[in-house]
């Protein structure tokens, strides 16, 4: 006898449970995204991006994008991605590294977190790729540019 598994505190389950898995619903996914960005930033990456390509892409919700300041410091920056997608409930479809670790990546299907090395980051230019994707705000109020946080007349 087939009995569905309970579904976690973080997804819809599916009306027929032969039909797939449960569904996240998008506020818990970008609740998650912001937070991603928001560690990924805390633990030291810069010019971290958070792309909503929801109308773009039919795999995925968030793409996170930052770069890091060594190989080091990103495997533990995406070690600390994947313990708080644990908490929430996510889990991480596939997670990849390169041989020299210039680009590593965690997907967790709605939210994709992608850490290059600077020259890395610039040759495949993701954000270029993803151009027409809306950028979201993720930042908090003191850590945002004082222009940009409405604090500089």
């Amino acid at each position: 006898m087939n009995t569905p598994a309970p579904s976690s505190p973080t997804s819809t389950p599916s009306p027929n449970p032969s039909a797939g898995p449960a569904v996240t619903p998008p506020e818990v996914s970008l609740a998650f995204a912001i937070d991603a960005a928001r560690l990924v930033r805390d633990d030291k990456c810069e010019d971290v991006v958070l792309l909503d390509v929801r109308q773009l892409s039919q795999v995925s919700d968030f793409i996170i994008v930052g770069s890091g300041t060594s190989d080091r410091q990103m495997h533990s920056v995406l070690k600390h991605v994947e313990d708080i997608a644990k908490e929430r409930g996510f889990s991480a479809f596939r997670t990849t590294t390169d041989d020299r670790s210039t680009w590593l990546l965690a997907d967790f299907v709605d939210v994709v977190v992608h850490l290059f090395e600077p020259n890395t980051r610039a040759h495949y230019d993701l954000e270029a790729l993803w151009g027409d994707a809306p950028r979201l705000e993720w930042e908090r109020p003191d850590q945002m540019n004082r222009d940009r946080a409405g604090l500089n007349a």
